[in-house]
């Protein structure tokens, strides 16, 4: 595993209780799956060394998860593990509702006209309000296109996003062409 393709799911905050436990900051929707019993997790030791946490048992306490690692069997063990990151290599798909995308599977699209007409390319997506937006970066500037089915489809397969955008909307940014 590439430590830099893998997928962010959680930050190890802090120890839980003298067994070994600790707390996690998910940074996932779906920590019943990526922490689920049997999980292999990715995290960098001290010094940078890769090593595989295995989930051994999992419970949520007040949203969070509470996770036993195999082979941490101590408070002491536990605080080793306090501040690291916890990474995976499933992609995860089949956990999204039909419709919905991760960032990282948009960024990179290229970005058409229901015409045939290059727009740019997909260089982020905000997510910050009720509409998620896609930060595109054309020939002469960035523009930004909501997320919305009424004006995207999205094949993640082909890594293209084809917008049937309302009169007006590329314009905003000028000259897009």
């Amino acid at each position: 595993m590439d430590w830099d393709d893998a997928i962010l799911v959680g930050v190890v905050a802090r120890t839980h209780g003298n067994r070994g436990e600790v707390i996690v900051n998910p940074e996932t929707d779906f920590p019943e799956q990526r922490f689920r019993v049997g999980a292999r997790l990715w995290t960098r030791r001290r010094g940078g060394l890769p090593a595989v946490l295995e989930v051994a048992s999992m419970r949520m306490h007040q949203g969070r998860p509470v996770i036993h690692f195999s082979g941490v069997g101590s408070m002491n063990d536990a605080e080793l593990l306090a501040g690291q990151q916890l990474r995976t290599d499933e992609a995860g798909v089949e956990l999204l509702p039909e419709g919905e995308f991760f960032h990282r599977d948009l960024i990179g699209c290229e970005v058409v006209t229901d015409a045939g007409e290059l727009v740019g390319r997909v260089t982020d997506v905000l997510d910050d309000s009720a509409q998620a937006r896609l930060v595109v970066a054309g020939r002469r500037s960035e523009m930004l296109i909501p997320l919305a089915e009424e004006i995207c489809t999205v094949d993640v397969t082909a890594r293209r996003i084809t917008v049937r955008p309302p009169a007006g909307l590329l314009e905003l940014n000028g000259d897009w062409r």
